[in-house]
């Protein structure tokens, strides 16, 4: 079963905007490719450092696949791995929880976590 809950990576700009309007687009790599473009938490590492090496003020979404229903699919992409691509606008209510990115002790990417 795939993943019920996947991550997106935006800008504090793209973050703001998401807010603001109450939904987002899609960064410009997004609006190029026809879907917006989500890592589940397994694939979020090697998203970040191929698309965000370098980068900082950066925002972790974590996006209830579920609630987004149809408008999802499983594509092959990067590796043969199967990603989660969204062919609708990211709403603010299908947003789960956002922190900044940030890093645990280990290593690892601290995934945000729900109040």
């Amino acid at each position: 079963m795939p993943d019920a809950v996947a991550y997106k990576v935006l800008t504090a700009d793209q973050l703001a905007s998401l807010e603001r309007d109450g939904s987002f687009a899609g960064a410009p790599v997004d609006l190029a490719d026809g879907y917006i473009h989500l890592s589940t938490a397994d694939q979020l590492a090697g998203t970040i450092d191929k698309h965000f090496a370098g980068q900082e003020d950066l925002q972790l979404l974590a996006v209830d696949l579920e609630a987004l229903s149809d408008a999802v699919r499983w594509e092959e992409s990067r590796g043969g791995q199967l990603f989660p691509h969204v062919y609708a606008p990211l709403t603010l209510e299908t947003v789960l929880a956002y922190s900044p990115l940030a890093y645990e002790p280990d290593g690892s990417i601290r995934l945000p976590v729900a109040g």
